[in-house]
């Protein structure tokens, strides 16, 4: 045998197998280890629940234990599509969105320009902006309850301080007013978030661009347009995925500010099916429009992220 195919000979015979030692066992499964609490407790929580949710919208579903809960395949879901009051309460969903999504990327994007230069007041001003996102939503609904009272600051203000009204309108006693209080909560508590992610944002934007279109002559307004704008363009799509979501989840400040009246009129989905799960006791219907409301949600997501695409095509996600 020569000595090439004694070479191909060694090479075709199998190596001495690794052994699997207690050592190498604990090292394969430390990252498992690590990650397992955190899979739990996110199965326990997050996945179960949403498991637990899909099954009981087919049911006419009984929390008594010795009572039967009946299957009612997709009756729960024709009678939300029939539901009139669904269809008003996903509508005052859609515009509480509508009327504070803009707004907080306008005022977030304008107060995080603002405050991108330091200065030595910079810190103070991003703590004062940002302090209502961390102020609990039980505390901040309530306290602006108190301010659009029938008695309260805003009518003050504009009544006897302006003049501009005549100081006795009842805000949360009207659809379109109560709505309009609870949209300038939502716009109030959630501009320091998107202004902290938009400053985030900023943070990556090329000095040498900025300093070249300056050069170049660009005023300010095509300094943003063509360098601010396209370096941040990752940041806005986060932010108004994540506004949008949590415009459609609102639910605190309406439960607080109106419990969803006068007469329903300002239900939002959420509560609506808060009332009728643990008011009504119909947990079957209430996890149809829990599911219904998630599926809503998933596709405005997936339209969001196939419209923000960079200028190669693809999603930025």
């Amino acid at each position: 045998m020569t000595g090439r195919a004694a070479g191909l000979a060694s090479a075709a015979r199998p190596g001495p197998r690794r052994r699997l030692t207690g050592s190498r066992l604990r090292a394969g499964l430390t990252p498992y280890l690590f990650v397992a609490p955190g899979a739990i407790l996110f199965g326990v929580m997050i996945v179960y629940p949403m498991v637990q949710a899909v099954q009981m919208s087919f049911f006419d579903w009984k929390i008594v234990g010795s009572a039967t809960s009946e299957f009612l395949g997709l009756d729960n879901y024709i009678r939300a599509v029939q539901d009139e009051h669904f269809w008003l309460s996903l509508t005052n969903s859609g515009i509480y969105m509508l009327f504070t999504v803009p707004p907080q990327i306008v005022l977030g994007l304008l107060v995080a320009l603002l405050l991108k230069k330091k200065s030595p007041a910079q810190p103070l001003f991003r703590v004062l902006f940002y302090l209502p996102v961390v102020t609990s939503w039980v505390v901040v609904s309530l306290l602006f309850k108190y301010l659009f009272a029938d008695r309260g600051l805003i009518n003050f203000t504009l009544g006897d301080f302006l003049h501009l009204t005549s100081g006795d309108t009842s805000w949360l006693a009207g659809r379109w007013t109560a709505l309009a209080a609870i949209c300038a909560l939502g716009v109030w508590k959630g501009v320091g978030w998107a202004m902290m992610i938009f400053l985030a944002g900023l943070q990556g934007v090329p000095q040498e661009l900025e300093e070249a279109a300056t050069v170049d002559g660009a005023n300010r307004w095509q300094r943003f347009r063509a360098v601010t704008l396209p370096a941040i363009w990752p940041a806005m799509l986060f932010v108004v995925v994540m506004l949008v979501i949590g415009g459609f989840n609102v639910f605190t400040s309406v439960l607080l500010m109106t419990g969803g009246g006068p007469a329903g009129q300002t239900d939002v989905v959420l509560t609506y099916m808060y009332q009728q799960a643990f008011s009504f006791l119909d947990f079957g219907y209430g996890s149809a429009l829990s599911v219904i409301l998630t599926v809503i949600v998933f596709i405005v997501a997936v339209i969001q992220l196939r419209l923000f695409r960079d200028r190669s095509g693809e999603v930025l996600a």
